[in-house]
């Protein structure tokens, strides 16, 4: 019989006003947004993008838009398109769970494209300074989802292996941390040097693929340790639908970097 390591006691909700119940995951996207912001600012300060910084501010509305919207709309088409097609209201159930990191990163593309046409603001630019903090909104996720002992990994032998309450007896892999740590931690480490140490945020289009690129291929990663969607399971040849989402994005990410790197040979 294979021995793991026990579930945290941790209550998925953090604390209650009255009727009012906040849970660790409503605080881990607040938490990611505000810090994001924040660092949006001091990144926008360096430059090159010439932005008033208060119209900066209104940019935390069209992302939290953009990931809320992009992220539900993301799971009901992705993961549950028949269930949501015979229960329609259940798509303004958020409460419920449900949230893709593919759509919600489409649904910041939308609004922030939206927020730059309005704001007279390049793009791209734009678009690596979001990127620069998008592992840190990965980071806080990936944790609540560890708490909510929700999108647990396979059942394994490793001394590390834990017993999720509702993954069975057996020991699984924690894939919500390793997905914290690849997705968010060093991936946010690798793109905050390279932003404040080189000069790749002067060539637009680089911070952003090394973001595209390396969330593919953590995700892509990760993806071999974490438990397909039950209602979904394994596509081709063991492919699961997260790795399936996420190598258009290692391909669009090579090409901004091939963009990026092509405007800074013909600059230097």
């Amino acid at each position: 019989m294979l021995t793991g390591l026990p579930f945290p006691n941790i209550d998925p909700i953090a604390f209650e006003i009255g009727p009012i119940i906040i849970r660790w995951y409503a605080l881990a996207y607040i938490t990611g947004l505000l810090l994001g912001w924040r660092i949006c600012l001091v990144l926008a300060k360096r430059g090159p993008i010439n932005l008033d910084l208060k119209k900066f501010e209104d940019l935390l509305v069209y992302a939290t838009a953009g990931i809320i919207i992009g992220g539900r709309l993301g799971y009901v088409i992705f993961y549950s398109p028949t269930f949501f097609f015979y229960n329609p209201l259940e798509i303004f159930m958020v409460w419920h769970g449900g949230m893709s990191f593919h759509g919600g990163f489409l649904g910041v593309v939308f609004s922030s494209f939206i927020f730059a046409k309005r704001n007279d603001v390049p793009a791209l630019e734009l678009a690596d300074i979001l990127a620069c903090v998008a592992p840190i909104g990965l980071f806080f996720g990936r944790i609540a989802n560890f708490i909510n002992s929700e999108l647990y990994g396979r059942v394994t032998d490793v001394s590390w292996g834990v017993i999720f309450p509702n993954g069975g007896p057996l020991p699984r892999h924690p894939s919500q941390l390793y997905e914290a740590l690849f997705e968010g931690l060093i991936l946010f480490i690798i793109l905050i040097l390279v932003t404040c140490f080189t000069r790749a945020r002067f060539f637009p289009g680089m911070v952003l693929g090394l973001f595209l690129t390396g969330y593919g291929l953590s995700r892509s990663f990760v993806e071999m340790f974490r438990e397909p969607d039950p209602h979904i399971g394994f596509l081709i040849n063991h492919v699961t639908m997260g790795q399936l989402l996420s190598v258009p994005m290692i391909f669009i990410g090579i090409f901004f970097l091939y963009r990026a790197n092509d405007h800074r040979d013909k600059v230097l």
